[in-house]
């Protein structure tokens, strides 16, 4: 993890947050989190429910336009989109503010919030909670895999470059199918880490398609990247993306 945080202050090199138009609005919601109240903002899609769900996991940067706008984006998906906070209302406009905020979240707390989010999506009567996955990128694609860890009844994960798991007593808990889209160029994330978690699951006989992006680094997805977003690359992961959910929680 220590090596991980590193690569991040190095290679992550994001100044500017812009704006986005956003087609599925959100609004805010609060949910329990053990004796703390969360915050998060719901995006429902247009038509009649009820919907399949989505936990949407941000960066190391906090709940910030860019993250909310995926979340808006897979609401017009047709899934019920749950972005959530754990920095509670802070965000980062630097690495060394972001990795500040990163380290100030016990581990314990993050996972909570995570379990009280599916089971906040699970008691709205607009979802399926048969039907809920997650996604996450960065740091919140290392949380996307510890809710498949965490949460049996999960449907579905997404793990845009987030960091891995090998021991294979903690990979047999996973039940959901996952996607995990990384690039060949990460120095945190790196290949050969990507093919030991690939090549555990499968012989434990779990559900994955990787895809690694070659020339990618890290954060490739992220057009605030200036230095090393990939847009061809960037439309690959999300039709991949669309279709994995689409396949996984539409059934």
């Amino acid at each position: 993890m220590k090596r991980f945080v590193l690569v991040l202050l190095a290679a992550s090199v994001i100044a500017a947050f812009i704006p986005n138009a956003f087609a599925a609005d959100g609004k805010a919601v609060s949910y329990k989190s053990g004796d703390e109240t969360v915050q998060g903002i719901l995006y429902t899609p247009a038509g009649k429910g009820p919907f399949p769900g989505i936990i949407v996991i941000h960066e190391w940067w906090g709940l910030n336009d860019w993250v909310k706008e995926q979340a808006s984006r897979l609401a017009d998906q047709g899934y019920e989109a749950l972005a959530i906070d754990l920095y509670r209302g802070k965000v980062g406009t630097t690495p060394e503010e972001a990795h500040e905020i990163m380290r100030g979240v016990p581990e314990d707390r993050a996972k909570r919030d995570l379990g009280a989010a599916f089971d906040y999506l699970a008691s709205l009567p607009n979802v399926k909670r048969e039907r809920i996955g997650a996604i996450g990128w960065c740091m919140g694609g290392g949380y996307s895999l510890d809710v498949a860890l965490e949460e049996p009844a999960l449907a579905a994960d997404v793990i845009n470059y987030g960091h891995l798991a090998t021991d294979p007593d903690t990979l047999k808990k996973i039940n959901a199918p996952i996607l995990g889209l990384f690039g060949g160029q990460d120095k945190g994330i790196t290949p050969d880490d990507v093919h030991k978690f690939e090549s555990q699951m499968k012989q434990l006989g779990k559900t994955i398609d990787v895809k690694i992006y070659d020339d990618a680094g890290h954060a490739f997805e992220n057009p605030n990247n200036k230095t090393g977003y990939r847009p061809a690359d960037a439309a690959d992961a999300w039709q991949r993306t669309v279709a994995f959910l689409s396949e996984n929680l539409k059934k």
